[in-house]
């Protein structure tokens, strides 16, 4: 068996993405709650509504930040939104990351698709396809690997 040419355990995420949202969402805070405590006819209740809202906002784009996709020996595990897959390498048929799409999709043994949002073209298209790449190495070489013993 050869060496793999990506070490194990690895994580493909979309960083420039995840970056991009976090940094909104806690400038979102922080705008709400100066512009909660600037205003002087807000009651506290009114300060709280707003603070509770961008606090509200930040969830939702830590939500969207969430997704990732970690390689280990023992299989990868696949974290989008709100779910959490684990997949042994033998369950991953091929990886695919076709024009237009917005993620990588995996095929799996099954014969049913799972998104796997951790590798998405959002703002670095290169890394997205040199990450589908790389995963897909490491699906043809455990695979077979795997599936041979």
């Amino acid at each position: 068996m050869s060496t793999p040419a990506t070490p194990l355990p690895v994580t493909f995420r979309p960083t420039r993405t995840r970056v991009v949202l976090l940094g909104i969402g806690f400038a979102l805070v922080a705008v709400l709650t100066l512009v909660s405590f600037l205003l002087t006819t807000f009651t506290v209740g009114d300060r709280i509504t707003f603070i509770g809202t961008g606090l509200l906002g930040l969830g939702v784009l830590a939500l969207l930040s969430r997704p990732k996709v970690v390689a280990t020996p023992e299989g990868v595990t696949v974290v989008n939104l709100t779910t959490v897959r684990r997949l042994a390498w033998a369950q991953i048929v091929r990886v695919n990351l076709r024009p237009g799409d917005s993620w990588v999709h995996l095929d799996l043994s099954d014969g049913t698709s799972l998104p796997a949002m951790g590798i998405q073209t959002g703002f670095a298209k290169e890394k997205a396809i040199s990450d589908a790449r790389a995963l897909n190495a490491l699906v043809a070489e455990h695979g077979a690997a795997r599936a041979a013993i």
